[in-house]
């Protein structure tokens, strides 16, 4: 297995993969989160323009496309979101390389945190990015709502 990363450049052109992609992958949050996600919402048009404005990159496994994450630079810290490997690829460290990645753009820009939000009922998310490092932050909830709906996760990074 060799997973291959990219950057979503001016070169790539399928947003319809990927939007299937980040379905899939986020199939298992429907009725369990509330609100429902975001991801519902997209398009391959507005995948196109977040590639445009935020530095997307896939994973494709022998021209599959497995995974995807989407960082956004922010003052102080590098934004993830929409972190998404599909059912069948998760366990092969593809989650990691995605986050490796985000690691090396945050030095490279000297961001000194990488941020990320998860819902509040996805108790394994927030396990596995403590495991990689990842510590809560801040407890949010969603417009409209009265109760807790996600957390914010910061990994500070020694080299940036």
């Amino acid at each position: 297995m060799t997973i291959e990363l990219s950057r979503l450049d001016d070169d790539f052109q399928r947003y319809d993969d990927l939007l299937d992609l980040i379905l899939r992958a986020f199939a298992y949050m429907d009725g369990v989160i509330d609100p429902p996600s975001s991801a519902h919402r997209l398009t391959p048009d507005l995948l196109r323009r977040k590639a445009q404005e935020e530095i997307g990159v896939a994973a494709s496994e022998d021209g599959r496309l497995v995974a995807c994450a989407f960082f956004r630079p922010e003052p102080a810290s590098l934004y993830i979101g929409k972190l998404a490997v599909l059912p069948e690829a998760q366990g092969k460290g593809i989650g990691r390389q995605l986050l490796a990645e985000a690691e090396t753009i945050a030095g490279t820009l000297g961001l000194p945190d990488l941020r990320l939000e998860t819902r509040i009922e996805l108790v394994d998310n927030h396990r596995h990015f403590a495991a990689w490092g990842f510590r809560k932050t801040a407890e949010n909830s969603h417009a409209g709502y009265q109760r807790i709906t996600s957390i914010e996760m910061r990994k500070t990074l020694t080299s940036a």
